[in-house]
């Protein structure tokens, strides 16, 4: 009688096993952006080339807008094993790796390619390991695109435009120290209460990619757009760590080299895109100027270069200049 409840209890066990297996594997993606967002064409891309090339074996669930939390919620939801894959802005980090704010420093990258090969080369990659000690498989960067001021005031082309604006600004201690330095009045307010807090008044600007200004529709709240490109703004595509390396050898393989695809398609579109992007927003009522001064701009905000060096030294801001050239 024993032996045969053994006999049993094995074949139960091994029917339980033959059903997960059968299951597979299903990952949880999540970002804040709306479904609307390039955000989201490339999560799609990447459950769809994953699931293709898994023959099945790997699905991805996507959540998009924000569905299972902030950035920061889902940076701890992606540590702790809630979330499998998340994508935020890289500001977001600024609070596990300090150092990585350097990346969003105003002005630091003169051109989307020196991003690329930047954030593409061994000073990116550094960062992506760095996640390693936070329970985190970084696996690229895509782009939110260059940042752009909005407001309700007029045009903004000189730094002394900025000056007493109620600023929107999100959790970067470089923006809010760029606001601060052009007299602004920043107030931090996440982004899913931004949209509500333009349309009562809480704050009169904002600054954002084009892509995030359009998807988010801000623009039936803000009635100027100025070309600043005062900073440019990466994501960060990270997994949880466990759960990638719970993936078997092909599989782990798979992940990486669809993450990469996404993000050169992610990058792509947001070029390609661009220029109708702002003439969409034009034709919704924006009034767009692109005669900004940078050079202003730059002189203006040299001391949160000074302030962010002084608090974090220069060795990540002096290889991401050297890797710039």
């Amino acid at each position: 009688m024993k032996t045969m409840k053994r006999i049993a209890g094995v074949a139960a066990a091994l029917a339980v096993s033959a059903t997960v297996a059968a299951a597979g594997t299903t990952l949880k993606l999540a970002h804040a952006a709306p479904e609307s967002d390039l955000q989201q064409t490339m999560s799609l891309f990447f459950k769809e080339q994953v699931e293709a090339r898994t023959n099945g074996e790997v699905k991805v669930n996507i959540f998009p807008s924000g569905q299972l939390g902030n950035d920061a919620q889902m940076i701890d939801g992606t540590r702790s094993g809630i979330i499998d894959i998340s994508m935020v802005g890289l500001n977001n980090y600024s609070g596990l790796m300090p150092e990585s704010a350097a990346f969003t420093l105003p002005f630091m990258f003169p051109t989307r390619d020196t991003a690329y090969k930047v954030l593409d080369g061994e000073v990116g990659q550094g960062v992506l390991d760095d996640m390693g000690a936070h329970g985190l498989k970084g696996l690229g960067f895509p782009e939110n695109g260059y940042r752009n001021m909005t407001n309700n005031r007029g045009p903004i082309k000189t730094p002394a435009d900025v000056q007493g604006l109620q600023m929107r600004v999100n959790n970067s201690k470089a923006l809010n120290d760029m606001f601060n330095a052009l007299k602004a009045n920043p107030q931090q307010i996440p982004v899913a209460e931004l949209y509500t807090a333009l349309e009562t008044g809480v704050v009169d600007a904002q600054d954002h990619p084009i892509g995030v200004t359009l998807s988010f529709k801000f623009f039936e709240v803000q009635k100027y757009l100025s070309m600043t490109r005062h900073a440019y703004s990466p994501l960060a595509v990270a997994m949880n760590l466990k759960k990638f390396e719970g993936l078997s050898a092909d599989e782990q393989a798979v992940i990486l080299e669809v993450a990469q695809e996404a993000v050169n398609l992610q990058r792509e579109l947001s070029i390609e895109k661009e220029d109708s992007m702002i003439a969409e927003l034009e034709s919704a009522g924006m009034t767009v100027n692109q005669d900004v001064d940078g050079a202003a701009f730059q002189a203006a905000i040299t001391p949160v270069w000074d302030s962010f060096i002084s608090q974090n030294g220069d060795t990540l801001v002096n290889a991401i200049l050297a890797a710039s050239k």
